[in-house]
C-alpha cells in the first residue's frame, strides 16, 4: 500500500518545466498561504464558490493535521532561487468507505500545462491503492477548464447540473481506463 504521507514524484510539463508532486507537510502552510494570495480573485472564486481574501484559522488546522487516510493533500511545486514555490494544490478527502471529494487551484501562470491532470492522476493512484472507487467533485458551470480536466482524465465520467454547480462522479475502476501522458 502507497504511504501517501511520503508521495513524490518528479514530473516534466510539456514546456520542459521541472515539477515535483508529493505530500503536503504541516510546515507547508505558510507556502500555500503565499500561493493563496497570488492568485486572482477568479481563481479563488472558481475554487470556493466565493471572494475570499484569506484562508482561515479551521483551513490552517484542517491542512496541518492532515492524516493521509480520510484525507489527502498533494502541492506541486518548483523550485526558484532555491526556494520552493507551491503553484498547485490538490486534495482528496473520504466520504464514505469507497469515495472521496476532490479539490484543486493551480496558479494561473501554469494553466494549460496539465497539473490540475497530473495532480489528479496521482491522487488517483493513491486513492484507489486506499480502497476508493469514485472520486466525486463540484464545479462552478463556468469552470470549464476543471470540467475538461474531469472529461478528459480517462476515467469513466458522469455529471449533473443541480444547486447552481456541476456534480461530477469518476468511477475509478473504470474499464478502459487510459493513462494520458501529455494532451
Amino acid at each position: 500500500m502507497t504511504d501517501a504521507s511520503a508521495y513524490v514524484a518528479n514530473e516534466v510539463l510539456r514546456n520542459g518545466l521541472e515539477v515535483c508532486i508529493r505530500a503536503s507537510r504541516p510546515e507547508d502552510w505558510d507556502l500555500v498561504v503565499t500561493a493563496f494570495h497570488a492568485l486572482e480573485k477568479e481563481s479563488i472564486y472558481l475554487r470556493f464558490f466565493g471572494n475570499k481574501k484569506e484562508l482561515s484559522e479551521a483551513e490552517a488546522r484542517q491542512f496541518r493535521e492532515t492524516d493521509f487516510k480520510s484525507r489527502v493533500r498533494l502541492l506541486c511545486t518548483i523550485v526558484i532561487d532555491q526556494q520552493e514555490i507551491v503553484i498547485g494544490v490538490a486534495s482528496y478527502a473520504r466520504v464514505g468507505e469507497s469515495a472521496a471529494e476532490v479539490a484543486f487551484v493551480v496558479e494561473e501562470d501554469y494553466h494549460g500545462l496539465g497539473i490540475a491532470r497530473r495532480l489528479l492522476n496521482h491522487l488517483g493512484r493513491i486513492a484507489t491503492d486506499a480502497g476508493i472507487s469514485e472520486f466525486i467533485a463540484e464545479t462552478l458551470p463556468n469552470n470549464t477548464a476543471m470540467l475538461s480536466v474531469f472529461s478528459r482524465c480517462g476515467w469513466p465520467m458522469k455529471s449533473h447540473f443541480s444547486d447552481g454547480a456541476v456534480h461530477v462522479s469518476l468511477d475509478l475502476g473504470g474499464a478502459g481506463r487510459r493513462e494520458l501522458i501529455d494532451e
